[in-house]
């Protein structure tokens, strides 16, 4: 292929010249930047708002979503001491397992429109269209309008950041955090600036602050390309990034040095940590044990190679196989081949050229994270590969706009058709893993996606029309796949803590059946309409495959769509959860066990009512196994709900002696039974949770409310 400069194609950034002082702020938003064409801001905003109405839609049907996180949104919309610790209940008893960052924008939210699935979830959809947003301004930049709005289509039409961007979790604020990094890296380079720099390091540190040691993934590659490239002195730039390294410390340790300062006896357990230590928690089960499979305290890791592990199969072509394809490989082959064009055309240009620079780093995050992500041997869900979406989509933007204006070159217009053909084949191949979900848009994909690529090969030697319809049917056929794949989730209620994107049977973790533990699909705010779908595949227990859903625990479950039909009748009272059963409807002896570690448990009107009967006299309402078991019923009930154990119910908090202490002091009202005799968290017979839970039992009174099993802690055995 024959090399241009850069510059001939892609000049440097415009400086924009201040508008007439005099000019209408309406009209000088319509007409942009100078250099845009006149359709590029309307495109732009017209784009903006079509994202922020299709992530909207239909978003009640998730309920609260992953139950654990909602409980802590709650608990920081009721208490300024929950919300800045990150509590998974008011009363701060534990942390949820992560830092709080990601639960702020979401408590905010509840304190002011109350307690719904929408206010829990709209923040996520904001994230994701200011994704959006951020992503057209770092490529349309450098690349033009089209480009940014190519990359904006491809962003927003990946399932997983569809799934995740209208879901709880704190992928999102991270991916959009790390999208921003990107962005202030790019301004860095182009002029040498420090605050640019600057405001990369803050958004790193915000970031740790969402997820810990995952937004450092990116670190290496846009240090390095900064080093090298930035157009000043060698020395001026290690010492902006030395300042760099700084704000990213402050912006993220302040609160660590806070937590860590403050006294253990009167702020909550750090969940997820063995010593409460949020540090050991950082490093610990949150950070290398997550590379290592070496994660104490947490329900085992993968430890995959060829032969796969409860989080699936390790290794280069995990981002493509049957548990993770689906969610995010539509357009990773595209982009890998576009970012290896975009390199080729820009090689010989100066070092401190910014268009070269972008196809770095982008291509450098994409990279270090994917090999981390195919590699590590910890915990690993699907969901995670939202990380990945900017990466690609903004490498797919650039680089189709680069080939598209070197089309005259056979090399160029060849690798574009290339590229679409690969893209439509990789989509015959994805879609044939769901082979009873549209049958005939992968044949379509196939033959539409050659079609169009023949087409782009010709392009520069056929007419304008033949051309542009050339560039049409590609784009189609390469979008077509993912569009189909994004429309199901958008129409589909997902909850628990294991989520997947796409229609049933798009992915399957671990090599197991599908479907989660039994968990009853999650709790329901009032007035929501739960899907069955989502219910089902948050449900099966842990045996034989499922038929229900999309994401699940490994090893998958039998119960999965039995659980999911059953969850349509539980809105019958319009309470969370629905019907007048309990906990047993949530599998695995009524949400104890796995059945209440991952999803929330549903929780009828009988036991509501018991446990809201004079819970103002007392700390905790109650007390139950497990973060996800103690969430849903603290969601149901507005009180607060001690989760012993933490997350898996294998935190040593509270110990035997502070819970008996607690009871003694008529601080906890009743003990939720888990019904399998005292889960015990993953500490076995000898943990924390199982001492506790056979202390309960052999010492206070039963008392049952529907299917729902309790020990009311202010009521001994004569």
């Amino acid at each position: 292929m024959t090399t241009l400069h850069p510059t001939d194609r892609f000049p440097a950034p415009p400086t924009t010249a201040a508008p007439a002082a005099d000019e209408p702020f309406l009209r000088r938003v319509r007409k942009g930047r100078p250099e845009d064409p006149r359709w590029a801001r309307p495109a732009f905003l017209a784009l903006l708002l079509a994202i922020a109405l299709a992530y909207l839609w239909n978003l009640s049907a998730s309920g609260y979503a992953n139950s654990f996180y909602s409980a802590a949104v709650q608990a920081g919309s009721q208490s300024w001491k929950a919300f800045f610790f990150g509590s998974l209940d008011a009363a701060n008893a534990i942390t949820v397992d992560k830092p709080p960052a990601t639960l702020w924008p979401m408590a905010l939210s509840v304190r002011i429109f109350g307690l719904s699935s929408w206010a829990i979830l709209t923040p996520q959809v904001l994230m994701g269209v200011a994704t959006a947003g951020v992503l057209y301004a770092a490529v349309r930049r450098r690349f033009g309008a089209a480009a940014g709005l190519i990359t904006m289509t491809v962003f927003a039409l990946t399932p997983v950041a569809a799934l995740m961007f209208r879901f709880n979790n704190p992928d999102a604020l991270l991916a959009l955090l790390m999208t921003v990094t990107v962005y202030c890296v790019l301004r860095a380079l182009e002029n040498g600036r420090t605050k640019w720099l600057v405001w990369a390091g803050v958004a790193v540190g915000l970031a740790f602050l969402s997820k810990t040691l995952q937004a450092f993934l990116i670190l290496p590659p846009l240090a390095v390309l900064y080093a090298v490239c930035a157009p000043t002195t060698v020395r001026k730039r290690f010492g902006q990034l030395g300042l760099s390294a700084l704000a990213m410390v402050v912006a993220g340790g302040w609160w660590v040095a806070v937590v860590e300062l403050w006294p253990a006896s009167s702020r909550p357990y750090i969940g997820g940590s063995q010593n409460n230590s949020f540090l050991e928690l950082t490093f610990g089960y949150n950070g290398l044990g997550r590379i290592s499979g070496d994660e104490t305290g947490s329900v085992g890791g993968g430890g995959g190679g060829q032969s796969g592990g409860q989080w699936g199969e390790t290794g280069i072509g995990r981002m493509f196989n049957s548990e993770i394809g689906s969610q995010i490989s539509w357009l990773l082959p595209a982009a890998l081949i576009l970012l290896v064009a975009g390199i080729w055309i820009t090689w010989k240009a100066k070092r401190t050229d910014t268009a070269r620079a972008a196809f770095l780093s982008w291509g450098g995050s994409l990279l270090m994270t994917a090999v981390v992500f195919s590699f590590m041997a910890g915990i690993f869900h699907q969901y995670y590969t939202v990380a990945l979406a900017p990466y690609i989509a903004a490498l797919v933007g650039m680089g189709v706009t680069v080939l598209w204006e070197e089309r005259a070159k056979w090399a160029a217009s060849g690798v574009l058709g290339a590229t679409v053909a690969v893209t439509a084949l990789w989509s015959y191949v994805l879609l044939g893993r769901t082979p009873d979900y549209l049958p005939w848009l992968r044949w379509a994909v196939l033959v539409g996606g050659l079609v169009g690529a023949a087409g782009l090969l010709l392009a520069a030697r056929a007419g304008r029309r033949l051309a542009f319809a050339a560039v049409g049917i590609g784009f189609v056929a390469s979008l077509a796949g993912p569009t189909a794949y994004t429309l199901s989730t958008l129409n589909t209620g997902h909850q628990g803590s294991i989520v997947t994107a796409g229609p049933s049977g798009a992915s399957a973790m671990g090599g197991g059946g599908r479907g989660g533990p039994g968990g009853g699909g999650g709790m329901q705010p009032p007035g929501s309409n739960g899907q069955n779908g989502q219910a089902g595949q948050q449900g099966g227990a842990m045996g034989g495959p499922s038929t229900g859903g999309q994401g699940g625990f490994p090893g998958g479950g039998g119960q999965g769509q039995a659980q999911g039909d059953q969850q349509n009748t539980r809105q019958q009272n319009g309470m969370p959860g629905g019907g007048p059963g309990g906990m047993a409807e949530g599998g695995m002896g009524g949400g104890g066990g796995m059945g209440g570690l991952l999803n929330g448990s549903s929780v009828g009107s009988q036991a509501k009512k018991l446990l809201e009967k004079n819970a103002d006299a007392y700390t905790w309402a109650a007390a139950a196994i497990g973060s996800q078991n103690a969430a849903s019923y603290q969601l149901a009930t507005g009180d607060p709900v001690m989760a012993i154990g933490g997350f898996n119910g294998s935190d040593p908090s509270p110990t035997l002696a502070q819970f008996k202490q607690y009871v003694e002091d008529g601080r906890i009202h009743y003990f939720i039974s888990s019904g399998t005799g005292g889960m015990g968290g993953m500490g076995g017979d000898s943990g924390t949770s199982s001492k506790i839970s056979s202390w309960v039992e052999d010492t206070f009174e039963k008392v049952t409310a529907g299917s729902s099993t309790f020990y009311d802690l202010t009521r001994p055995k004569s």
